[in-house]
């Protein structure tokens, strides 16, 4: 067993987004998101694999394939088919969120 203290992984780049791999082997990726005031990640997708994201801490703006977008904070979850695009901007506070994704193309 291997234990990861999220909130204690944290990282932020001030001038773009910081995604900090937590875990990575053959199975899937954990990346550890850390996103300043007013940073965003412009629309792309995960081609093969679903997405899941858990916010951890702050706010944001998530916006999946329909284009709508929803403010979500701490413990919501948000489930994204393969291919589905998305994207994510922390308009008026920082924001922490886990990313777990399927399949490695780093193992």
């Amino acid at each position: 067993m291997r234990i990861v203290q999220l909130t204690e992984a944290v990282k932020f780049d001030e001038s773009r987004p910081h995604a900090e791999p937590v875990h990575v082997d053959k199975l899937g990726r954990v990346l550890l998101f850390g996103l300043r005031t007013g940073q965003a990640i412009v629309e792309h997708r995960a081609p093969s694999s679903p997405l899941y994201l858990v916010v951890l801490n702050g706010s944001g703006v998530f916006a999946g394939g329909d284009g709508i977008e929803h403010t979500l904070g701490p413990g919501a979850m948000l489930v994204l088919d393969p291919g589905e695009p998305h994207a994510i901007r922390a308009p008026n506070e920082d924001l922490v969120f886990v990313a777990v994704l399927h399949g490695s193309p780093w193992s």
